[in-house]
């Protein structure tokens, strides 16, 4: 005997059967009691929110020889053949790969013949709104003027796609999302018809990554049986979807409130290492934040054990709301941007590098002026733990001595291909953290890297840290073929005394031009 599928096996049979669309299986129910069905019909929803199923039951309702308060009876021989799929007065028809014109036309030639079981000959259209110019022209004239025995189930998941005289022609029911409290409880019938044993956290986070789609919570309970294990937990759905476990969620966000970049990389590098998706782990992250900021305001969540609750708790008393909302705000941007990105991982990780530095000023959710001034100055506020936003870093401003004393120096080779390099080689936080400095030779020996927008103690420390200079090194030598050595270069007091450009004009020129000269005062 073939394999069914779950969301075939399961698919409803009457309009009371389909789950979270009850504005629309009532109605269609008292039409057809009432005698009073219309000749086209457009249902629009998301994917996996009834639209097919209930055209396949409205399809057989208006055809049932046994109609019994508006539902088919899935008895009598129409219903059988229906079910079976060898009722040929029931038509249908995937638009995605059936949109041309001349299929429209065959089923404007059809539709004048009477059909030959049923009492109405039936179309269900899906994905409707990929049918082409053409072929959208051709249906308007049998949808406008159909005969008395044709019925017309149109389904779309994109309505906005349709032409408005299409439209103009159907009655439009709109399918919502169907809530979690609906697919758990439909989820559970279907455990129970089919044995297996699954528990509440798992059935809770179906429900939340079907995002509102029956069929898709269908496929990821059907997913999880395919090792032959009938037993089902939280921990099997995030191990087959790739989910990140909640210590490891925990991990990463308890690094961002401490500071701690290190925690947070090694912590990011465990789950990457284990092939976990990087969107379902941002994911993850993003909501783990919004849910301290809602126990913080509320002292309450729902999804969470003793224990979990316990180490949210701790997290929530060390951080302030406004730092949560920046977290948050910061962290949905990087989700959209890298939607467009062919360097996700980057990306990711140089946020966590920001998340983590705690010199990096934080700009306010929303900035209040008073009298035409921005009232955030360095110093103004304080971080108390948990109460308010920690204080703004002043940004080292470069001297102007220090700006001039390197513009002498020449650009050190090949500097785009060592940041390159480091990117590759999984140096994301040498890699970020050079992006903004400017390279100089400052002999054939030795390169200096300077900072025009200054450097800060954090910085310094991620780049001074022996294990990174020597990788800088290594790169930097291989680019010139040769040793080199480098140095950070802070001040015109971390230049060589001998490197130092002289005043005296004159005795500049030489020395570009290598000619020796001695100049008496």
């Amino acid at each position: 005997m073939s394999y069914t599928a779950l969301y075939r096996k399961f698919r409803p049979l009457k309009f009371e059967e389909i789950v979270g669309q009850e504005h629309i299986t009532r109605t269609l129910k008292n039409q057809i009691i009432a005698g009073r069905v219309g000749h086209a019909y457009l249902f629009n929803g998301g994917r996996g929110t009834g639209k097919t199923s209930a055209a396949k039951v409205l399809a057989r309702a208006v055809n049932c020889l046994n109609p019994k308060d508006g539902e088919p009876c899935n008895e009598c021989e129409i219903c059988k053949a229906a079910l079976a799929g060898s009722l040929t007065d029931i038509v249908e028809m995937d638009a995605a790969s059936n949109n041309s014109v001349e299929d429209i036309r065959s089923i404007r030639e059809e539709v004048n013949f009477l059909p030959t079981l049923a009492k109405y000959r039936v179309y269900i259209i899906d994905e409707v709104h990929m049918l082409s110019t053409g072929a959208f022209n051709a249906l308007l004239k049998t949808l406008e003027e159909p005969p008395e025995h044709v019925k017309f189930i149109l389904a779309t998941t994109e309505p906005q796609k349709l032409p408005a005289t299409i439209l103009s022609r159907c009655q439009r029911f709109d399918f919502k999302k169907i809530s979690n409290e609906d697919i758990i409880k439909r989820l559970e019938f279907v455990a129970k018809e089919s044995n297996i044993e699954i528990t509440k956290e798992a059935l809770k986070l179906i429900a939340i990554l079907s995002e509102g789609a029956m069929r898709d919570a269908l496929s990821i309970l059907e997913r999880c049986l395919q090792d032959g294990e009938s037993n089902i937990d939280e921990d099997k759905i995030k191990d087959l979807v790739g989910i990140p476990k909640l210590t490891y969620i925990h991990a990463i966000v308890k690094s961002f409130i401490e500071y701690n970049v290190e925690e947070a990389i090694k912590s990011v590098d465990v789950v990457l290492n284990e092939g976990k998706d990087l969107s379902n782990l941002l994911w993850e992250i993003i909501k783990y934040v919004k849910d301290i900021l809602v126990y913080k305001a509320t002292g309450k969540l729902e999804i969470y054990n003793e224990a979990e609750l316990a180490e949210i708790k701790e997290l929530a008393e060390k951080i302030s709301k406004e730092r949560l909302l920046y977290i948050i705000t910061d962290l949905s941007k990087l989700e959209n941007d890298m939607k467009w990105s062919s360097q996700k991982s980057i990306l990711f990780q140089v946020e966590i590098i920001k998340l983590c530095s705690e010199d990096i000023v934080e700009k306010p959710v929303e900035t209040v002026k008073r009298s035409g001034q921005n009232n955030s100055k360095t110093g103004d506020s304080k971080r108390i733990e948990g109460k308010d936003s920690r204080p703004e870093v002043k940004k080292e401003e470069p001297k102007a001595d220090f700006a001039q004393a390197i513009s002498g120096y020449g650009e050190a080779k090949g500097w785009k291909n060592v940041l390159s390099e480091l990117r590759q080689n999984g140096k994301i936080a040498v890699y970020s953290n050079l992006l903004k400095a400017k390279a100089i030779e400052l002999n054939d020996m030795s390169i200096g890297i300077s900072f025009p927008e200054g450097i800060n103690p954090f910085k310094k420390s991620i780049l001074e840290n022996p294990e990174n200079i020597n990788e800088l090194s290594r790169i930097v030598s291989m680019e010139y073929g040769k040793d080199m050595k480098v140095k950070i270069i802070e001040s015109v007091d971390s230049l060589p005394k001998k490197e130092q450009k002289n005043e005296n004009p004159l005795e500049n020129m030489a020395n570009e031009l290598n000619i020796p000269l001695n100049v008496i005062e």
